[in-house]
């Protein structure tokens, strides 16, 4: 089991990527009904508590666990999160965020995805279309995590949401 903990760990914030930044952005709606979008950044520090839950397969190599993570900076709250993963390869996770983004409170999901090619890691953190509630209605965008040498996690959010001028 601990080889799946190692891969949770890199998976859901715990080993730095670095020069990675993921990027979504949308280009304002031609309808007058839509508000304008803009991109944005918010950026700040998370601390992550990941748990161990039981798996349906027969073997190590599929692994699951619960994320709590409590969010610093430009992004205010809290998510919690459910991943699979197998063996030392690769990892998607749902977590549900609810949080002040710049003032703006509401909820929204992260779609984790994140593999490990012969020591290199690839991660993909998008918001879930059309997840936004509250003043987070419309929200996109794409979030990258940074792990400092002394272990304190960062993150990176570029997004767009409308009436953000």
């Amino acid at each position: 089991m601990n080889g799946w903990i190692v891969v949770a760990a890199v998976a859901f914030g715990m080993s730095a990527l670095p020069g990675a930044a993921y990027a979504q952005t949308s280009s304002p709606s031609s309808t007058p009904e839509k508000e304008p979008s803009m991109s944005r950044h918010a950026s700040g520090s998370f601390e992550v508590k990941l748990s161990p839950l039981p798996t349906y397969a027969q073997d190590d190599s599929l692994g699951r666990m619960s994320s709590d993570k409590q969010f610093h900076g430009d992004l205010e709250g809290t998510s919690k999160g459910e991943m699979l993963n197998f063996a030392r390869s690769g990892y998607v996770a749902i977590e549900k965020v609810s949080a002040a983004l710049k003032g703006r409170t509401g909820t929204f999901a992260l779609q984790n995805s994140a593999t490990m090619d012969h020591g290199k890691p690839h991660l993909t953190i998008i918001v879930v279309p059309d997840s936004g509630t509250g003043q987070l209605t419309g929200l996109t965008g794409a979030m990258n995590i940074i792990i400092a040498p002394d272990g304190k996690h960062f993150y990176e959010f570029d997004y767009t949401l409308p009436g953000t001028q």
